[in-house]
């Protein structure tokens, strides 16, 4: 089994032993830094979001991501309509990442699939790991939030600035903290317009 295979499985994998990671992560870096460059010229913003749809596996219509963006793989990037990422946004993305529609992301958040294990020996190897984050429709997520591995964050929930997301926060909720936690339910109360 490859290193890519195992990566993809869930298992550990040490991605400095395998070619097409290695691979990929050089392409999807200089696609980032293609992208980061284009970003505000007047003249190159279609190709800018032209090479956002090359770089993400799968992207709904009204993309848009404030650069600078950095990612590891970028094929492994799902969005839905109308995602909306502010500046500095880091993924991590061996284990996945999708993100529902109407997704709203603050500046400087990062959402990162690999961790490494806990003993120094395995760690000093290379080893990783990579778990799936998940993040619902009509999701809003403050500036400098990082969620961590495996995370679900339910449809129609807020994080709240600077949390730290280390489990999974269910649907409708405004969330904050280090580690976030569901503060309360997200209730008609919560409307500003009349």
């Amino acid at each position: 089994m490859t290193e890519k295979e195992k990566m993809l499985r869930g298992m550990l994998f040490t991605p400095s032993h395998d070619k097409e990671l290695l691979a990929d992560l050089a392409t999807c870096k200089a696609l980032c830094r293609q992208f980061n460059a284009l970003a505000y010229q007047a003249e190159d913003i279609e190709s800018a979001q032209a090479l956002l749809r090359r770089l993400l596996g799968a992207a709904g219509e009204g993309l848009r991501i404030e650069p600078p963006f950095w990612c590891d793989y970028g094929w492994n990037i799902t969005v839905g309509r109308n995602f909306y990422m502010n500046h500095g946004g880091v993924i991590l993305d061996a284990g996945g990442v999708t993100f529902g529609d109407d997704v709203f992301i603050g500046p400087q958040c990062g959402f990162h699939t690999s961790g490494h294990p806990l003993a120094a020996e395995e760690r000093n190897r290379g080893l990783e790991y990579a778990r799936p984050i998940r993040v619902g429709s009509n999701v809003w997520i403050g500036a400098g939030v990082q969620v961590m591995p495996g995370v679900t964050i339910g449809d129609g929930a807020v994080i709240a600035g600077g949390s730290v997301v280390t489990r999974d926060i269910p649907a409708g909720v405004l969330a904050a903290g280090v580690p976030c936690r569901p503060i309360r339910p997200i209730t008609e109360g919560d409307r500003m317009l009349p």
